[in-house]
């Protein structure tokens, strides 16, 4: 049996069946298929029709339709038409929840259906029930029984299928069998997808999505290993993070699922699924699949030996290391800025990374996303220092610091065998995992309050230093390790995506104590597609923090902020999704460590916001439903009224703080 993709060393695309979809070919080796759904009513044809259109003509491959109905599943066949009509032959899928005779309509109008097999026909109540093994049996029969026509259906007219589990809307009976877990997604798509086998059909992509990427890699990697374990094959993948929210949230945490998966060659076709226009999701998913176009042919990277791995693929497990200072043991990660390449450096220049000095005090102000380590290069600080920050610089320069507790050597990995420095005293070592100096291993194995900085030259820098790091478990060696990012990638966009796909990846392996991003002097530019920017940078030196905060945000690995998990709305959705996301953020964005679901109908919520503290879901026109956790707390809530009436859910519940408090 596989581990769950090709190489863990060499960037290989892991090798699933060929699904055709009206003309385009998925899975077997061909492109990374992009992919987006339409937010318009699913009714009015004319403006589903246009925002299709501007879909494709951003590059979106194939397009997703919500139809919650049959009204709307009939519709479907008018919006093929005039497509069709207009010269777009790009398939169309559509998106099916709790209606199986909407999705028979579908299936014989357009070229293929999602269902989702949490809601399809098992129900969502959040209900405990404990199955004798008959009963269960007995509620598969009962599955089989419903969901044999949609296959037979999809058979005859040449219709594919996605079988997407959601994490948040596993059903009951999957739920009491198998908990709210990775294995419970698992299970729900592979009963599907056994029924669809025995009925000779293989027309079939699976999803594994969650608003929490570890659970989204997780999964994906188990139902891999359960299809090649069960069947000795696999079939093709749908990779996407639901509830990503906007913006920089929105594309980081985007780009950690995805692009963890991607590293490993695993993935046919993505969807980012952003709280903005469906036409601004496929520049995202473009620059997602364009990192992995030209990936093979890397430099070699040393296979593993053994066939047990060292470091978890499955569970939530950090690597073991020592405590040195605040880094490493049971720390939270720590985020290291680089100043090397700033001119002027005074007090003013800390504040971008959330240092706020009052002159008339003399005192510091600090907020929650501060970086713990500055690196200075070659030159010292002309001033006194907050009392949390510390300094990285140059071993050359560290010689002549006045103040050794504040100052830390940095040491080239080539110099650091011959350079004498304390072995209790913290210093910070630079290691390229591709080229690895010849005895560092041994002297990093004798020195108590060594950190390595760890970064690859190699093109497949994830999986070189992932190598790395496991190698150093293998031998017993403990010491805290920075992720050292840099990206050469000239926009925004860009570099988001590459520092969220390669830190992200490994900080959901359970690697590294630290990050460290840098980029070319001056910073990225900002980028703009079809006359809008997307992200406006001001500051590099904000912008690398903020990202980098992001990203252990994003990874579950250090809390610093508000979490969102907000729906990327569809026809379904019974507000102004972006607007209100706006106005939430806005009111709530101090709530450090507090996750809040912005879901836009009840298909997404309560179930999609699993994960969530506190949900804000719409449950008619004009009316919203405020839930904690899973339970409701007010029903009906007038939308004009509902953001104040969450801030009062917020403060009954004691999770609200005054800003700035």
């Amino acid at each position: 049996m596989m581990q769950y993709c090709a190489s863990l060393t060499e960037y290989v695309r892991l090798k699933t069946k060929e699904v055709k979809i009206g003309n385009l070919a998925i899975g077997n080796g061909n492109p990374i298929r992009i992919q987006t759904m339409t937010t318009t009513d699913t009714m009015d044809t004319a403006a589903t029709v246009a925002q299709t259109i501007r879909c494709i003509e951003a590059g979106a491959e194939l397009v997703r339709i919500t139809a919650p109905s049959k009204k709307e599943a009939e519709n479907l066949l008018n919006i093929k038409n005039e497509l069709r009509a207009k010269g777009y032959d790009t398939p169309l899928i559509a998106d099916i929840h709790f209606t199986p005779n909407a999705a028979e309509i579908a299936a014989r109008i357009i070229e293929k259906v999602r269902v989702n097999p949490g809601n399809y026909i098992d129900k969502k109540k959040f209900d405990f029930i404990d199955y004798t093994d008959d009963a269960y049996a007995a509620e598969v029969s009962r599955i089989r029984e419903r969901f044999t026509p949609l296959v037979k259906i999809c058979k005859e007219y040449g219709t594919a299928m996605r079988i997407g589990t959601n994490h948040g809307s596993l059903s009951d009976r999957i739920m009491s069998r198998y908990g709210d877990t990775p294995i419970g997604m698992v299970e729900s798509a592979m009963e599907f997808l056994r029924i669809a086998r025995d009925e000779s059909y293989h027309q079939v992509v699976l999803s594994m999505k969650s608003s929490n990427p570890l659970v989204m890699v997780q999964a994906y990697r188990l139902l891999i290993q359960q299809m090649d374990q069960e069947f000795g094959e696999l079939y093709p993948l749908h990779l996407g993070v639901t509830e990503a929210g906007d913006g920089e949230d929105g594309r980081i945490k985007s780009a950690i699922g995805i692009g963890t998966l991607l590293e490993d060659g695993i993935g046919d076709t993505i969807r980012v699924s952003l709280t903005e226009d469906p036409e601004f999701e496929i520049p995202v998913c473009r620059d997602i699949v364009k990192r992995y176009t030209h990936r093979s042919g890397h430099e070699p990277i040393a296979e593993f030996t053994k066939p047990e791995l060292p470091y978890s693929t499955f569970a939530d497990k950090r690597r073991e290391t020592v405590a040195v200072k605040n880094t490493g043991a049971h720390s939270v990660p720590v985020v290291a800025a680089d100043y090397s390449k700033k001119e002027d450096l005074g007090v003013t220049s800390l504040q971008p990374i959330g240092y706020t000095y009052n002159e008339q005090t003399d005192k510091w102000g600090i907020n929650d996303a501060a970086a713990d380590y500055v690196y200075t290069g070659s030159r010292l600080l002309a001033f006194a220092l907050p009392g949390t920050l510390q300094v990285i610089c140059d071993h050359a320069a560290w010689v002549n610091a006045p103040d050794k507790t504040k100052y830390h050597p940095l040491i080239k990995q080539e110099d650091y065998i011959d350079t004498q420095v304390a072995s209790d005293e913290l210093h910070f070592v630079a290691v390229d995992a591709h080229h690895v100096a010849d005895g560092l291993v041994d002297k990093v194995r004798h020195h108590s309050a060594v950190v390595l900085i760890v970064h690859s030259t190699n093109a497949h820098a994830m999986a070189s230093v992932r190598r790395f790091l496991a190698a150093l478990m293998e031998q017993g060696i403990k010491c805290p390790v920075l992720l050292k990012i840099e990206s050469n990638e000239d926009n925004v966009d860009d570099q988001l995506i590459h520092y969220a796909a390669e830190a992200g990846g490994l900080l959901l392996d359970g690697f590294g104590d630290g990050i460290w991003l840098s980029n070319q002097p001056g910073g990225p530019q900002n980028k703009q597609v079809s006359g809008r920017t997307y992200l406006e940078v001001k500051s590099n030196e904000q912008f690398l923090n903020n990202t980098a905060f992001y990203i252990l945000q994003a990874t579950r690995t250090r809390i610093s902020k508000t979490e969102y998990i907000s729906c990327p709305s569809c026809g379904r959705t019974l507000f102004d999704l972006q607007e209100t996301t706006a106005k939430i953020r806005a009111a709530t964005h101090h709530l450090k460590g507090v996750k809040i679901a912005i879901m836009g109908c009840i298909v997404n919520g309560p179930g999609e916001m699993a994960d969530a503290d506190f949900g804000y879901v719409g449950s008619g026109p004009g009316k919203i439903t405020l839930y904690k956790g899973k339970d409701v707390m007010k029903r009906n809530v007038p939308s004009e009224i509902a953001v104040s009436e969450l801030i009062q859910l917020l403060k009954d519940n004691e999770a609200w703080v005054e800003a700035g408090v």
